[in-house]
């Protein structure tokens, strides 16, 4: 197993802004969201971010990854996966995490002694740090941090919000990542499950947007 700060570092490179997902180009719905009003300053966007986390994406995002890290074999690996795809609730959100998966496999495989395929993003994730060794736990902490400082740097393009601001908001997601990280090493894939229906909603609507700065 790396050494502590060899593996820390590893995950903070995977789940970085640099690191080439395309995640910058995504926004959950959020642009829909703004678009109709419904998300429309720092305590509306504080809100949506949390919802997203633990009643939708966020939340089911981590089971997957779990479940990807402990499967005994490629079958079951793709049996997750197949699972992971059929959960997208819209046509550009499949796209999100196929895309994204399908990118991180690629420039992980490049450069660690991994073989990954395309696969969906939090199951690209999992399989990867199972691979070398990674610490599930850091590994869900940092995958859902990345995911609400990717959606949290949309929202400060889109709402708009200021810098300081989406800090801040950042910020407070931070006990709902570790309250989520801890809960999905107990789960499994029975419990699966969201409600984040303005959030689904606003993805579907957003693949008729007239004029769109994201992909979702």
């Amino acid at each position: 197993m790396p050494t502590d700060s060899a593996a820390l570092l590893t995950l903070a490179q995977w789940l970085s802004p640099a690191f080439p997902v395309g995640a910058f180009s995504y926004s959950h719905g959020l642009e829909r969201a703004v678009e109709a009003g419904d998300v429309t300053d720092v305590p509306g966007f504080q809100d949506w971010l949390g919802c997203v986390l633990t009643e939708g994406a966020g939340r089911n995002d981590a089971i997957l990854l779990v479940s990807a890290y402990g499967a005994p074999d490629q079958r079951t690996v793709r049996e997750i996966d197949t699972l992971a795809r059929a959960l997208a609730p819209s046509r550009e959100r499949l796209k999100e995490t196929t895309l994204q998966g399908a990118a991180f496999a690629r420039t992980a495989s490049d450069i660690w002694p991994l073989h990954l395929s395309d696969l969906t993003y939090p199951v690209a994730v999992g399989v990867g740090a199972r691979a070398l060794d990674l610490l599930l736990a850091d590994t869900l902490l940092m995958y859902l941090h990345g995911l609400a400082s990717n959606l949290t740097s949309a929202a400060i393009r889109l709402v708009p919000l200021g810098q300081t601001a989406g800090q801040a908001t950042l910020a407070a997601m931070a006990p709902r990542c570790s309250d989520l990280a801890a809960q999905a090493q107990t789960q499994t894939l029975d419990d699966l499950g969201a409600c984040a229906f303005m959030a689904d909603i606003a993805s579907m609507k957003h693949e008729t947007q007239y004029s769109r700065l994201f992909q979702s």
